[in-house]
C-alpha cells in the first residue's frame, strides 16, 4: 500500500461535503448549456474531525480534454490518472432530468456513488445513484474540507503511522 492508499482504508462512504455538494452545483450552473463532469474523491472522516470510520466525498477531479455539449460529457479514460481513489462520478444534465440515461449507466462502473446534478442547479436538484443506477441516499455533511496543501501534507510522525498499518 502506498501513503496515499492508507488514507482510504474504509470503504463505506458516509457522504459528501456541504462545500464541496456546493461547488458541483455552481460548477454545473457555470457550464450551462452543456453538461459537466467530474470524479469523487473522499478524505477519511476521522480527518475531517469525525468521530466515525468511513470515507466523505470533498474533492472532484475534473479531467483535462473533457469534451461537454448539452447532451454529454466524455473523458478521454486514458487521461484518468491510474492512482485516482475515485469513489464515483458527478455530472449534470442540463434538461434537468434526475435519473441515469443508458449511457450514464456505462459510466457509472468506476465508483460506488453517482451524483446527478440537474438545472436549475439549486440545493436539492441532485440526486445519488449506485452503479446499478439506483437512487440511494448521499447525506450532506457539514465539515471543514482541508486544503489540498494539507490534504498533501504529512509530516513523518504521519509516515511512521502509515508505515504501521503496512
Amino acid at each position: 500500500m502506498g501513503l496515499l492508499s492508507g488514507l482510504f482504508r474504509s470503504s463505506e462512504i458516509l457522504g459528501i461535503a456541504e462545500e464541496t455538494l456546493e461547488f458541483v452545483l455552481e460548477s454545473s450552473e457555470a457550464t450551462h448549456p452543456n453538461e459537466y463532469m467530474g470524479f469523487l474523491r473522499g478524505t477519511e472522516a476521522s480527518r475531517l474531525g469525525l468521530d466515525r470510520d468511513g470515507l466523505v466525498i470533498t474533492d472532484v477531479l475534473v479531467i483535462p480534454g473533457t469534451s461537454q455539449n448539452s447532451v454529454s460529457a466524455t473523458v478521454k479514460t486514458n487521461s484518468i490518472p491510474n492512482d485516482t481513489k475515485a469513489l464515483g462520478s458527478v455530472h449534470s444534465h442540463p434538461n434537468g432530468v434526475l435519473r441515469p440515461s443508458q449511457a450514464d449507466l456505462g459510466t457509472f462502473t468506476r465508483g460506488s456513488v453517482h451524483v446527478i446534478i440537474g438545472a436549475p442547479y439549486g440545493r436539492h436538484d441532485w440526486q445519488a445513484f449506485d452503479s446499478d443506477g439506483k437512487p440511494t441516499t448521499l447525506h450532506v455533511i457539514d465539515v471543514e474540507v482541508p486544503d489540498e496543501d494539507d490534504f498533501f501534507h504529512f509530516t513523518q510522525e504521519d509516515i511512521d503511522e502509515e508505515l504501521k498499518w503496512n
